[in-house]
């Protein structure tokens, strides 16, 4: 049992240590990481203070793993095409833009020539529609989903980020071959911790996601393998 491309492990820890300790630990179980700020971002106090989490891509990479690079990248187009440039050399397979308009057709035109999976993220999955309320949209989670869900097909991303509550609305409004990468995956009897909007892995799949994404039912697992096996199987 393993390699199913479809679980993404995301490395949400503060240190490459405990990253690699977690990457070993699971081995041939898992195929594909998800790497995000907190590990791009390592502090001084960290041994490997001059390494970083696009290092450990790469190390990745060469061991023929898939690296899901989630950054959520949000700035005036001119950066965000710079980035995702640089970025679409390093041959990580995913990568994430905030589902705004300028910013996916920036980093669209900026990834031309690259095989790599640009995602729209849609609304975080620890909000709700108070949230956005008092974040001043005029939308509430599932008309802004679909909304964002519509531009980011339009503009020709390559996939989307949503919570796997709105995985069918969004599927339906992309199609079968965009990817729909669902976070916030929480196998039954898992605490929600800070995320709102969960779904179980095999809902989430059922529901039209094409990757789900689970971070710490895994990485604070007493027997992370046990954690891996048991989610692959509920998937299968």
């Amino acid at each position: 049992m393993g390699l199913d491309d479809r679980l993404i492990v995301g490395l949400d820890v503060p240190t490459l240590k405990q990253a690699r300790e977690i990457i070993d630990e699971l081995g041939n179980l898992v195929s594909f990481y998800k790497i995000g700020q907190q590990l791009c971002c390592t502090s001084p106090r960290d041994a490997n203070a001059f390494r970083n989490g696009f290092h450990l891509a790469q190390d990745l990479i060469s061991e023929n793993k898939k690296v899901f690079l989630d950054l959520k990248l949000l700035d005036v187009p001119n950066t965000v095409a710079n980035a995702v440039e640089r970025i679409a050399e390093t041959r990580v397979h995913m990568l994430t833009i905030h589902a705004y308009p300028k910013a996916m057709e920036a980093a669209v035109k900026a990834a031309q020539g690259h095989p790599l999976t640009l995602l729209g993220v849609t609304v975080l999955t620890s909000l709700d529609d108070l949230d956005l309320i008092e974040a001043g949209y005029a939308y509430n989670v599932s008309q802004l989903v679909r909304r964002r869900a519509i531009q980011a097909r339009d503009i020709g991303m390559n996939g989307i980020v949503s919570s796997a509550c709105e995985a069918l609305n969004v599927r339906e409004i992309v199609g079968p071959d965009m990817a729909v990468v669902t976070p916030a995956i929480r196998p039954a009897g898992v605490d929600y911790g800070d995320q709102k909007r969960v779904m179980t892995p095999k809902d989430a799949l059922q529901a039209g996601a094409s990757h789900i994404v689970v971070g710490r039912p895994i990485i604070l697992a007493y027997d992370r393998r046990a954690a891996v096996k048991s989610i692959i199987s509920e998937m299968q």
